[in-house]
């Protein structure tokens, strides 16, 4: 252990160690006279970063995946300089001995590339300049310029669109935290890459200077110092200033291409190589420019031959990509089994296969249908993030309900419209909605000044107006205070109200007795001596089931146990078991709305009117009997006080006598099942409460609502 601690302690010594040495060797570089063949060593050693930063961003994912590209840009960009600064020593000093004065690497680009005409050598490095100063660098700026202040003016979208997945139980504490970091990370990068363009810019304009100065320079010292003719020190200084200059452009124009693959790279799963041959690979494309090649090769006096030759492949590549999307169609449109459409016509072979119990059943506690346009939300190949987002939702969900969220089984179902889910929970559908997996759903805010062009529809889980979006618009909606949500988000978020709503259909007697044999871990005595002597596992099952139709969370077993076992000898009912268990589980929900060091605001109702409503209490019944213009009316009181309170970002709690509680609950659950009814007897003496509403007896319908309940 002591040798690997050894060997860890000094490989973290040297990759410390190693960069400043480096950044001093580079800069003694610029002082220190170095031999040719030290030069050589430097050249190739250039040359190897540079292709290296350049793959390295090829197969970059995303920009931030190369989050290190502006420092090691501003590196390479002083290492090129060092070299140049220390070649034009030796190219003036020792250029009249001849083309290898300053080493191989530059004698062998300028033999290649000027081939005896110092002239053409001449116009190629300025071509090459001008390439790398006016088309990449001067582009890759303009691009890093743009991309960090639309970044920067989308900060405050993406923060709240974190706030709001993990208020909606989508993300956990760790990772809102991860994603604020990667979002001020981007901010930076760009930041950072707006800047680093610089150094491409000033790169190439400091090449076009040092040859000029080796030019003029070399031909002064060689005719002046060495009395060499201005024949033979032109020929002398101009192969190796036009050879120096083109070592070092040839790295500088790999850093500027690399530079701007970064900064014009989207954000996807898949490198730059993968993305540009999915996108390219279209049948209806490589078509027409076949046909078009075609018709060209067979113009006379054209160069049939290769125009010929191009169609043929064009059009080899337009089957290859209709072959592809056909087999793609073909993947997509595959049943999940045999059985898993029995509506769907299919082959008399098929229909000669006997029908099964699996035809007719399905034994998953819950299944989430998909339309075929959202099957790539759910399809890891093609990045699709519904799988993880539902994972992280019933994680959430399952510590705020205190039991396990049974896996959502998903399937395609081509009876379904394309953008259309629908949740069951066995065989009873809960809940179906719509959504668009090549949008984002972008919600208004409080400061948004204009409207998007998109879909306009009613977000899903809290009924706001929303529009989805195409994904290109997000920085612009960002900056004007909309939220943007991603589809896979909005789909996990509608699926997690959906089943907090329905959690008391969730649990079983198996899920229950797996709860006791968790706690029977730590407490034994407990489990062994209530259940089930005291209290039968089905009695058990019911209770909690009823606690958790009323939202309150299950968590504390021990609690639950305890209770009941001192009601076991009483003539109570499951609804009145619930009910007593209340007050000592009211807290664990409470603790989830609002935090203990501050007041609950909570609405309540006049006594005027909840003496109206005791007098429509049905007898042995749950529900209130009251009259439909006067229900209506009180709905409409609560709802309002609902929009209120979630305007502010609250639950609405109405609190209500203890003895109307459960009658008015039952009243609100069809129609606004979102609120919270709580008794007076299960507010804790510890918390604070704020009175934020009173609701009054309507006087216009009082008396046909009291004729009614008397």
């Amino acid at each position: 252990m002591s040798a690997l601690v050894q060997g860890q302690g000094a490989g973290l010594t040297v990759s410390a160690v190693a960069l400043p040495v480096g950044i001093l060797v580079i800069m003694a570089m610029m002082i220190v006279p170095l031999p040719a063949a030290m030069l050589d060593v430097f050249f190739a050693f250039n040359i190897l970063l540079s292709l290296l930063v350049l793959m390295v961003a090829i197969h970059a994912q995303r920009p931030l995946d190369f989050s290190s590209f502006p420092s090691i840009l501003l590196i390479a960009t002083t290492l090129r300089l060092a070299l140049n600064v220390a070649s034009t020593r030796v190219v003036l000093a020792e250029g009249h001995t001849g083309p290898g004065a300053a080493g191989n690497v530059i004698e062998a680009f300028a033999d290649f590339v000027i081939g005896g005409n110092f002239f053409v050598g001449i116009l190629v490095f300025t071509i090459l300049v001008i390439i790398n100063l006016v088309v990449i660098a001067k582009g890759a700026g303009r691009v890093s310029e743009v991309s960090a202040r639309f970044t920067l003016d989308a900060m405050p979208g993406k923060q709240m669109a974190i706030d709001a997945d993990l208020n909606a139980g989508l993300l956990s504490s760790e990772e809102a935290k991860a994603r604020r970091a990667e979002v001020a990370a981007e901010a930076d990068f760009y930041g950072a890459m707006d800047g680093a363009s610089k150094f491409v810019k000033g790169d190439a304009i400091a090449g076009l200077i040092i040859l000029a100065i080796n030019l003029l320079g070399g031909i002064v010292v060689g005719m002046v110092q060495h009395g060499l003719s201005f024949s033979v020190a032109a020929e002398s200084y101009v192969r190796l200033s036009v050879g120096d200059g083109l070592v070092a452009q040839v790295p500088g124009l790999l850093l500027s291409l690399a530079a701007a693959i970064i900064v014009t790279r989207s954000s996807t799963a898949t490198t730059m190589s993968g993305q540009i041959g999915a996108q390219l690979n279209l049948a209806q494309a490589w078509g027409p420019v076949a046909v078009v090649l075609l018709m060209i090769g067979l113009v006379p006096g054209m160069p049939n031959l290769i125009f010929l030759t191009s169609a043929a492949l064009a059009g080899g590549a337009a089957y290859l990509a209709h072959r592809g999307r056909s087999a793609a169609v073909d993947a997509e449109n595959l049943p999940e089994s045999p059985r898993s459409n029995p509506g769907t016509p299919s082959a008399p072979a098929a229909e000669a296969q006997p029908i099964a119990a699996e035809d007719v059943t399905d034994i998953a506690a819950l299944s989430l249908q998909i339309g075929y346009g959202l099957i790539p939300l759910a399809s890891s190949e093609s990045g699709g993030a519904l799988v993880s987002r539902i994972t992280a939702m019933r994680r959430e969900l399952s510590r705020a309900l205190g039991i396990v969220v049974p896996g959502i089984r998903i399937r395609d179902d081509l009876t379904l419209p394309p953008n259309t889910y629908r949740l069951r929970i066995g065989q009873t559908i809960v809940a179906e909605d719509s959504a668009h997996a090549d949008r984002v759903l972008a919600i208004p805010g409080h400061n948004t000044r204009r409207k998007l062009a998109g879909i306009e529809v009613k977000d899903p889980s809290f009924g706001l107006d929303a529009i989805w979006v195409q994904p290109h618009q997000r920085a612009e909606a960002e900056a004007d205070d909309y939220t943007i949500v991603d589809p896979e988000a909005v789909i996990a978020t509608h699926l997690g109200q959906v089943l907090q709503r329905h959690a008391g259909d969730l649990i079983g007697p198996d899920d229950v007795q797996g709860l006791l044999d968790a706690l029977a871990g730590a407490a034994p005595t407990l489990v062994q001596t209530v259940v089930p002597k005291l209290v039968p596992l089905h009695v058990l099952t019911a209770v909690m089931r009823q606690l958790l139709a009323d939202r309150l969370p299950v968590s504390d077993m021990r609690r639950i146990l305890e209770g009941l076992a001192q009601f076991s000898g009483m003539s109570m009912g499951i609804a009145a078991q619930a009910e007593a268990l209340r007050p000592a589980l009211v807290p664990l929900l409470l603790q989830q709305i609002a935090p203990l060091s501050a007041n609950l605001p909570v609405v309540t109702l006049s006594p005027a009117l909840e003496q109206l409503l005791l007098r429509t209490r049905r007898e042995g019944e749950e529900g209130l009997m009251l009259d439909p213009g006067f229900a209506q009316r009180l709905l409409q009181e609560i709802a309002a006080a609902q929009d209120a309170a979630q305007s502010q970002g609250q639950v609405l709690v109405v609190v209500v006598s203890s003895a109307l509680r459960r009658a008015f609950a039952a009243f609100l659950r069809p129609h606004l099942s979102d609120a919270l009814v709580l008794g007076l007897n299960d507010l804790p003496e510890t918390r604070r409460v704020e009175i934020s509403r009173s609701i009054d007896l309507p006087e216009a319908l009082a008396a046909p609502a009291d004729r009614k309940g008397n």
